[in-house]
């Protein structure tokens, strides 16, 4: 049985690493999280006083910046790299919430993360989540998952991850912000966010992790067995 590449795309805070990370382990495929390549390169242009406004600072930053992917086989999971340093809890402070999106929508910085996304899913066998991952990056993805979910319920799931980082967030932050985000995605001009015609829509507003990867392995098998 051959490999193939899955996608899954969707608003934010619908769960799309979660059930990625799920799937990408049932199946021993590589996950790799698109969302964090963008997050990790906001906090390099944060860090590093980058003007993303001005194209000749922003190609000369992207230069300096190398992101990887890591096996933790404490955490048994996949961690992002900047650089060689580890930034996977730094890049979900809501300092860089406020900005990826913002920042994920600039041309230079989007053909920057989709060259090196595109290179990473070469060999098939991986499940990528994004925004633009079915549309842009793999347009032949074999399976395309596509992940929405009730404001309500985005926003509440949102505040509980976030103030167990800083308690000090308030839900009207976070809603704001995903609004925002929301916003951005499904209006830039490079790649926004949209359902690719083939892909198959998960509403997760009323089911649970578990029944979330049942549903997407069904797909997934389907999938494999006509290869």
């Amino acid at each position: 049985m051959g490999n193939i590449i899955i996608t899954i795309d969707g608003w934010s805070s619908c769960g799309k690493s979660t059930l990625a990370r799920q799937l990408a382990k049932a199946l021993g495929y590589v996950y790799i999280d698109s969302g964090a390549m963008y997050r990790a390169i906001t906090l390099y242009f944060l860090r590093n006083h980058i003007n993303w406004a001005d194209v000749k600072q922003v190609k000369s930053a992207l230069k300096e910046i190398n992101i990887d992917f890591r096996f933790n086989k404490i955490t048994q999971q996949s961690e992002i790299y900047l650089n060689d340093e580890n930034v996977e809890y730094l890049i979900r402070d809501l300092v860089i919430a406020e900005k990826v999106s913002e920042i994920a929508a600039i041309k230079e910085i989007r053909e920057f993360a989709v060259a090196q996304q595109q290179q990473l899913g070469a060999n098939k066998g991986i499940v990528m989540d994004g925004r633009d991952i079915g549309t842009t990056v793999f347009p032949n993805a074999e399976l395309k998952i596509f992940m929405t979910a009730d404001i309500a319920v985005r926003v509440e799931r949102r505040y509980i991850e976030m103030q167990a980082k800083n308690p000090n967030v308030s839900i009207e932050d976070v809603k704001a912000n995903l609004q925002m985000r929301d916003y951005i995605d499904s209006n830039r001009e490079i790649s926004p966010l949209r359902k690719a015609e083939d892909a198959i829509e998960i509403d997760n507003t009323n089911i649970n992790i578990n029944d979330q990867l049942s549903l997407a392995l069904e797909l997934a098998n389907k999938k494999l067995q006509k290869i």
